[in-house]
């Protein structure tokens, strides 16, 4: 069974450019990209869905056509998976007000140009990025991305079609029902495993809700997740950024930032401190977090020139 649809996202909107950022590891299970087709299994409650998403548009006419398909049972005609799939490809930010900021910074304007329709990628849920985050804690991503792929086929729910496996992020509960000791088997660190089981145990008993971290401004929401042992201003800064979409969510003290932001974008011949990059990025405030992936996106491209 089937049920399809279509998104058009607010113009301009790059497909490519957005879901590129799905592409940068190879052990990624998930996020799914294959040409002008991105593919992910979407989970609401306890129903599943495999989302297959085909960019029908142009940047400045987008438009996805969407197609559900799921175990019997499922409802796909759920809101709730339309709004995820919104949420994840960032169809309805407006970028004007961003490119307005970007024509008038030096740092910014070409790549405004060069990028046009970049968006934030987001998982779809908080809990989702922060258990990323923390597994990205001072080691480099192809190692947290691997570890991150053994706990997605060991937890995660998995629905297979037309002999494929897809794979769901591993819900809270799962983590919750873990030990320190158990989740060490991951190649985790014990204070990594320990945050992992502390993360599964807020989520899934409801001390730490979604919706309401949701509500809160930026520095609220820093605030409450900081009070979970294991996350602190960066994890929870990224989880902002790529959990909830904060366009204005800027993880200062990412190594990226300090060393390859400052030494690429600034010509810093050291690293530069937080302190210094927090006090740069203020010129591009309310749009801190989206700059630095128009900052990123330019970095890979000088990478690869």
């Amino acid at each position: 069974m089937a049920q399809s649809f279509t998104i058009c996202p607010k113009a301009p909107y790059s497909f490519d450019l957005t879901v590129a950022r799905f592409l940068r590891f190879d052990t990624e299970l998930i996020d799914l990209v294959d040409g002008n087709r991105y593919q992910r299994l979407l989970a609401v409650g306890r129903q599943l869905a495999l989302a297959t998403v085909t960019n029908t548009g142009t940047v400045a006419k987008p438009q996805l056509h969407v197609v559900l398909t799921g175990p019997p049972k499922t409802d796909l005609k759920r809101p709730e998976f339309a709004v995820q799939l919104r949420h994840i490809l960032c169809t309805d930010f407006d970028l004007k007000p961003f490119y307005r900021l970007a024509r008038k910074d030096d740092l910014l304007a070409q790549g405004a140009t060069r990028f046009r329709g970049l968006r934030i990628t987001s998982s779809p849920t908080l809990f989702e990025a922060l258990v990323v985050a923390v597994l990205a804690q001072q080691v480099n991503l192809t190692f947290a991305y691997s570890i991150k792929k053994e706990l997605v086929e060991t937890f995660g729910r998995k629905w297979r079609s037309q002999g494929q496996a897809f794979y769901a992020f591993p819900e809270p509960r799962r983590f919750a029902q873990e030990t320190q000791d158990g989740l060490r088997r991951f190649r985790l660190s014990r204070a990594k495993a320990g945050t992992l089981v502390r993360l599964g145990v807020a989520f899934a008993s409801g001390a730490v809700k979604q919706n309401e971290i949701a509500q809160l401004p930026d520095e609220a929401a820093i605030e409450q997740l900081t009070q979970i042992k294991g996350i602190g201003r960066w994890s929870a800064e990224t989880a902002l950024l790529r959990g909830l979409a904060r366009n204005d969510a800027f993880p200062g003290g990412d190594l990226s930032v300090v060393k390859y932001l400052a030494q690429g974008m600034l010509g810093k011949k050291g690293k530069a401190t937080e302190s210094e990059m927090r006090t740069f990025a203020t010129r591009w405030h309310p749009y801190r977090g989206l700059a630095l992936v128009y900052c990123y996106a330019e970095l890979i491209r000088r990478q690869t020139e």
